[in-house]
């Protein structure tokens, strides 16, 4: 079994998260396997779509440990242990839900909680928790994630709705160690049609385009500009 710190590397490299919603059950093993050969092994499954415990399950038992599977949309502590006894590597909830920290702790994983707010951040923070998903970051941005790490710079933050490969490279100037990516990799309509293929593809154009941020923000580093 990984322990906490070796899942939160896996969670940060290569650094997306696929959020995996969906409005009826999933076919879970080949849409996991289709993120593994497209590169992405951090998915975390939202308790929100229908049958998600026994889909996560499935996943843990097939893919471990080439997969890091995870449950989001967690809003309580009966679903947390829920989550974690179906095999859960990691917790994510959209709020902010400090009792859910020594949950995950305690079974050796980490979570992410959620903030919306500087002061929702540093509370979770705080909290004790790993990561900081902010959320809705749609419409918030690069720019507002980056003036919050100017007084917090501790403070790890990861970014979900709004994150695609238009704007995941802004993410990353602004110190983003991972970003969440829902609907703009896997949409309701590829999960209809059963396109493997395709998500595959789009799996390692995000792998890649991540990558490539990286190195792009490491250069300016290097050169001694500023991050923009």
């Amino acid at each position: 079994m990984r322990d906490r710190e070796t899942i939160i590397q896996a969670l940060t490299e290569p650094g997306i998260v696929a959020v995996v919603r969906a409005g009826r059950p999933l076919a879970v093993e080949p849409l996991v396997e289709a993120l593994l050969a497209g590169g992405v092994v951090a998915i975390e499954i939202t308790l929100t779509t229908p049958g998600a415990l026994e889909a996560l399950a499935v996943a843990v038992r097939g893919f471990a440990p080439r997969a890091l599977m995870g449950a989001g949309s967690v809003v309580n502590a009966a679903q947390g242990k829920a989550a974690l006894a179906a095999g859960a590597e990691f917790l994510v909830s959209p709020i902010l839900r400090p009792e859910l920290v020594p949950l995950a702790h305690g079974a050796g994983r980490p979570v992410m909680l959620g903030a919306y707010t500087p002061t929702e951040a540093q509370a979770a923070h705080e909290a004790g928790a790993d990561f900081v998903k902010i959320f809705p970051a749609d419409g918030l941005g690069a720019r507002y994630l980056k003036a919050i790490r100017g007084p917090l710079p501790h403070l790890r933050l990861v970014p979900t709705g709004g994150v695609d490969l238009t704007t995941l490279a802004d993410f990353v100037r602004a110190g983003c160690p991972a970003v969440g990516v829902g609907s703009s990799l896997i949409s309701a309509e590829r999960l209809e049609r059963a396109d493997w293929v395709g998500l595959t593809e789009l799996a390692g154009r995000y792998v890649a385009a991540m990558r490539e941020a990286r190195a792009g923000r490491m250069a300016r580093a290097g050169s001694g500009s500023g991050v923009g």
